[in-house]
């Protein structure tokens, strides 16, 4: 099959990518460094041409709430029409479980919108909500990190890890559209501020963790918020596992 992955430069964009040249398939990768821009389109119909199935694993901005929408919105419409265009027959978009019970988080607004574009959308589909994944606690830490401490949220989380999302969007872009599917989490529930300390301390860091409620992580995502559905799907990696590899 001839399958292009939208955001292939990215942290499960590459690792897709690479299981479908494993495979043998025919990988377009779509990227603004590789010349293909989602929020203009240019590049799009050239990029599309003779492509069956498209992997929308992009990212995008989280900065104010409107701005997230517009981008989100734009990049997913731009990225529907040039694959009617080019007669696309499955489009494939990794999503986070949850984001229907957050309102105030601005990046959960923006996967809203592009959620109910894909649904509405002319191309048949399939929306897979992940959870976080394994490397999510460390990432997150590190955006506030100064002066050796970092503040973090202490969400109640159900990690995966990244190489079994990518294998999943693999199966799933080489089969049949499934629409929304189940929602797809590692085996284990974790705490968020001791996996940012686990990971930092496999990565011989050493970072002083606030806990705290604030900027994107607020108390409306406590409890089980983020946590997966019954009739997930349960992922094999665990954290310890995961962590295992990046000590």
């Amino acid at each position: 099959m001839r399958i292009a992955v939208a955001g292939a430069t990215g942290n499960i964009g590459t690792l897709t990518v690479a299981n479908l040249e494993r495979d043998g398939h025919d990988v377009v990768r779509i990227s603004r460094s590789l010349g293909v821009d989602l929020s203009t389109g240019d590049g799009l119909d050239d990029a599309l041409a003779g492509v069956d199935a498209v992997v929308d694993a992009s990212n995008g901005p989280a900065v104010d709430r409107d701005e997230t929408v517009a981008y989100f919105g734009g990049a997913t419409r731009n990225l529907l029409a040039a694959e009617e265009r080019a007669g696309v027959r499955h489009h494939v978009l990794l999503s986070i479980v949850g984001i229907e019970r957050v309102e105030g988080n601005v990046h959960y607004a923006g996967k809203r919108e592009q959620e109910r574009l894909v649904a509405a959308g002319p191309v048949p589909w399939t929306i897979v909500p992940a959870t976080q994944f394994h490397d999510f606690a460390a990432m997150v830490a590190g955006w506030t990190e100064q002066d050796g401490a970092s503040t973090i949220a202490p969400l109640l989380v159900q990690p995966i890890a990244p190489q079994d999302v990518a294998d999943i969007l693999t199966e799933i872009a080489t089969g049949e559209p499934r629409g929304r599917y189940a929602h797809i989490a590692g085996p284990d529930t974790q705490d968020l501020v001791d996996m940012a300390r686990r990971t930092n301390e496999a990565r011989g860091r050493s970072v002083r963790l606030v806990p705290t409620w604030s900027g994107l992580f607020g108390p409306e995502m406590a409890g089980n918020v983020l946590l997966p559905d019954e009739g997930a799907r349960i992922a094999p990696t665990t954290f310890e596992e995961w962590l295992a590899k990046e000590a």
